[in-house]
């Protein structure tokens, strides 16, 4: 195909794609909701393609760190009265002090042994929300939780939480492009491609694998911390395996070790229900049947295909 035409369809994709985020922002209709978990969906997307797509790694235990992150800034700003930015910056750096300490141990599994061990972690957090009832609430969870704040705004209507949604969805993705092509990312992308390779050019691959799963840690709990401001109400469930199924969902949708991929695969994932919700009865059959043909046509996702 020409080059010139395929600009021109990019231009036309990009242009359709933001002219509709415009019109639900300024409709301000109940799609305003699902745009805004899914710029949520973005952030926690973020960390699984940090550390899967570009340093080659597996991990089903992200939900984890987004647990923390959400338990925390509850905890924090509705039963102590923290400001939301501060419970969220705390509960960051307390996902990734467990990060750190987890991985010092998991990490040295590989394959297979290292998805399984991120699993258990993922488990072991939600039996513990569930358990520990005085400070999580079990089953019932937290409410009251304030939304999110800086100063004197406070992000109270859905156009100024879809706001304040959209930019951190954006944050995220340029961080991560940045942390990309920085002199760690390069060490990343040699990891990923072969840790004997990288350790004989000298790569500390231990160092890098750990530094890595922290980061994507404290994406993961922003995520978390963001959700639970954004709706005001959190339970074990939101925390619990579907999280990681949706994630890996959109993750492979939009582009695994791509820039835009979780932004893309989000988006496309968080709003597919809406646009098929016509079919009713078949709606399923129809979600995976869309999903089907997008992995065989764009085996490495849209916004692989796009690059192509």
């Amino acid at each position: 195909m020409p080059s010139n035409i395929i600009g021109w369809a990019r231009l036309i994709a990009g242009v359709l794609g933001l002219s509709a985020v415009a019109y639900i922002a300024v409709t301000g209709n109940y799609l305003l909701t699902a745009l805004g978990f899914a710029a949520i969906y973005v952030v926690f997307v973020a960390a699984l393609n940090l550390f899967m797509g570009h340093a080659g790694q597996v991990s089903f235990g992200q939900n984890a760190f987004a647990a923390i992150g959400g338990y925390g800034s509850a905890i924090l700003t509705a039963n102590h009265g923290w400001p939301p930015m501060l419970a969220m910056l705390a509960s960051a750096l307390l996902a990734a002090l467990v990060a750190l300490v987890v991985g010092q141990a998991t990490l040295r599994l590989r394959g297979h042994y290292l998805a399984m061990g991120t699993l258990a972690l993922g488990l072991i957090s939600y039996e513990i929300a569930v358990q520990w009832e005085q400070v999580t609430g079990g089953y019932m969870g937290i409410s009251g939780i304030p939304p999110l704040s800086i100063g004197g705004f406070a992000a109270e209507t859905d156009r100024q939480v879809f706001l304040v949604l959209a930019l951190a969805a954006v944050l995220a993705c340029w961080s991560v492009w940045r942390l990309r092509r920085s002199r760690f990312g390069r060490a990343m992308g040699a990891v990923a491609g072969s840790e004997e390779a990288a350790a004989a050019l000298g790569v500390d691959v231990a160092r890098t694998k750990v530094i890595t799963f922290v980061a994507a840690a404290v994406y993961a709990s922003v995520a978390g911390s963001l959700m639970a401001h954004a709706v005001g109400y959190i339970s074990p469930e939101v925390f619990g395996l579907h999280m990681v199924v949706v994630g890996f969902t959109m993750l492979y949708v939009g582009g695994i070790g791509t820039t835009l991929g979780p932004l893309v695969g989000a988006f496309v994932i968080g709003m597919l229900p809406e646009v098929i919700r016509g079919f009713r009865d078949v709606q399923d059959l129809v979600y995976g049947v869309v999903l089907i043909l997008i992995l065989i046509r764009a085996p490495g996702g849209l916004a692989g295909a796009w690059r192509r």
